[in-house]
């Protein structure tokens, strides 16, 4: 380099030596339970004494009418107590579900808030290493350059207006100056640029570090608080513990049956009563429901918290739906599974303890390990239509319950769980999730939201 070879010029006869530096189930789990059991019995009230003289035939048809009444007085009391409570529950449930979906929304962003934090701190850390490696790839340039600026400042260079009579050794000066200040400046400004960047990004990684801490502690508070409102969910679900504990029993049974995911389906829609009662609601909700109209009146028709049916038919969801867990796309839909066929869902990369929320509207058929999908989730979204939800660690909703569109499902593990993730290279928990139309694998893609704001919100 010649301006490197040319600081040596610097040692001229002013140089001196210089140191270089170097669900709520459907309605009748949440309000039949209250209503059973709450007929009016009432008793009738003691009949007022006949005369002695009256027949004994009209004495007892004077009974029966009283009793009649006093028995009609308390079924239109306990009807009304019944309303009441059944308005208070459905209050209570919107509320509930309402935390739970905006809780689940908070969630989900933050976690996408670490993910872009560390993507950051990433390229911080990746920024930092390459400004340390230019560094002390020109250790030995930069310590020239370190060094000729300190001779300069100790000893600059006759000037000829001060010393007349030195005129030969200033012209010497400035010409071994002219070819060597020009590079020296260059380097210079060069070295400045790097330690400020150098400087820039010690800083940056250093907020960058206590967001991320921020956000972490968020998050925690964040899963806490959804663990307490899924708990109060199912406490207000009113299903007896021992019958619920025995359709558990009965459907892990079939799934131990079961050859594959449609015979599961079927056998838990007609043979376990909670599944069998959400296939029938299922049923009865595609009958009820109309065109679907706008994309707004879709929209609009999906922001009822307390809602106990799909707000939209499922055909008419399409561009609605949010995806289940943020993550990249691993294997979509369609694509080559390496065993010469295609796939029939797509596998999504999480976060580790990554929360699973559902895509739509639906109940819950089936919800537990099964063969080698671990922990499965089957949501009937009626009208024929099904979703499979399998590699999570735990699933936090029960048989038969009425689940809505984000709202928390399931929390993913440490790792992959699906035998079929192997082939994908990652140790990232990986989310497998399958639409089903009459039983046969349709493409996903055409329901998912085209953007953030699209995303149905509860």
């Amino acid at each position: 380099m010649a301006g490197a070879c040319a600081l040596a010029l610097l040692a001229g006869p002013w140089a001196r030596p210089a140191a270089a530096q170097g669900g709520a189930t459907p309605s009748a789990t949440a309000q039949g339970a209250t209503a059973q059991g709450a007929t009016a019995k009432g008793g009738a009230k003691p009949a007022a004494a006949a005369p002695a003289a009256a027949p004994e035939k009209q004495q007892e048809q004077q009974q029966r009418i009283e009793r009649l009444d006093a028995e009609l007085k308390d079924s239109s009391a306990v009807q009304k107590r019944l309303a009441a409570e059944v308005a208070a529950l459905e209050g209570d449930r919107a509320k509930l579900n309402e935390a739970l979906l905006d809780t689940a929304i908070r969630v989900r962003e933050t976690e996408g808030k670490l993910d872009a934090s560390e993507q950051r701190l990433l390229v911080l850390s990746r920024e930092a290493d390459d400004i340390k490696e230019s560094l002390e790839a020109r250790r030995a340039v930069l310590a020239e350059v370190l060094g000729g600026l300190v001779r300069l400042g100790r000893r600059p260079p006759p000037a000829l207006m001060v010393r007349p009579d030195d005129a030969l050794e200033s012209i010497r000066s400035a010409m071994m100056l002219g070819a060597v200040l020009p590079e020296l400046k260059a380097e210079t400004d060069l070295l400045a640029s790097e330690l400020a960047a150098q400087e820039r990004v010690r800083q940056d990684t250093a907020r960058e570090r206590d967001a991320l801490a921020e956000l972490k502690r968020s998050l925690a508070d964040e899963r806490a608080r959804t663990a307490a409102l899924i708990e109060e969910k199912k406490n207000s679900l009113q299903q007896g513990e021992a019958a619920l504990a025995e359709e558990k029993t009965r459907a892990a049974a079939l799934a131990a049956e079961a050859g594959n995911v449609r015979e599961l389906m079927e056998r838990m829609e007609t043979e376990i009563s909670a599944t069998r009662k959400a296939a029938q609601e299922a049923a009865q909700s595609e009958a009820a429901q109309g065109a679907g109209g706008s994309a707004a009146d879709r929209l609009a028709a999906l922001q009822n918290p307390g809602r106990l049916s799909p707000g939209v038919p499922f055909e008419d969801a399409k561009g609605l739906l949010p995806l289940p867990v943020g993550g990249a796309v691993l294997k979509a839909f369609g694509a080559d599974d390496g065993y010469g066929g295609q796939e029939k869902g797509m596998s999504l990369g999480t976060r580790i303890e990554a929360q699973v929320a559902s895509p739509s509207d639906g109940w819950v058929v089936y919800a537990g390990p099964f063969r080698s999908y671990g922990q499965l989730l089957i949501i009937n979204a009626g009208n024929g239509y099904h979703i499979l939800l399998a590699g999570m660690d735990k699933i936090t909703v029960e048989l038969g319950q009425f689940v809505l569109s984000g709202e928390p499902v399931g929390i993913m593990g440490r790792g992959p769980q699906l035998v079929s993730s192997a082939g994908l290279g990652t140790a990232q928990p990986i989310l497998y999730v399958e639409f089903r139309k009459d039983g046969n694998s349709i493409d996903p893609t055409p329901w998912w939201a085209t953007s953030e704001s699209e995303k149905v919100r509860g």
